[in-house]
């Protein structure tokens, strides 16, 4: 049946995430390590960053569940990989 997927449209899927850092410039550092990665396909998921106080926050929104995982996947190996290297080289908060 032509058209069959466009009539089971569902809406977006959207996931938050808050991860805490020790302060506010390190949750600076790593949205300024981390905002540059723009998602490789143009459509179907957008992420924003943003950061309050010490918190960075990330929202996701993806019109399919593996499209979103991959991202969210692709990000939290970013993520691991900036604050790793913030605890290589100590800062004073």
């Amino acid at each position: 049946m032509a058209g069959h997927e466009n009539q089971h449209k569902t809406e977006n899927l959207e996931l938050f995430l808050e991860v805490p850092f020790p302060s506010s410039r390190h949750a600076t550092i790593a949205l300024r390590s981390l905002n540059p990665d723009r998602e490789p396909r143009k459509g179907g998921i957008s992420k924003h960053l943003s950061v309050s106080g010490r918190t960075l926050s990330v929202r996701w929104s993806a019109d399919e569940a593996r499209i979103l995982r991959v991202s969210v996947n692709s990000f939290l190996d970013n993520l691991t990989l900036v604050t790793e290297t913030m605890q290589m080289f100590p800062m004073d908060t």
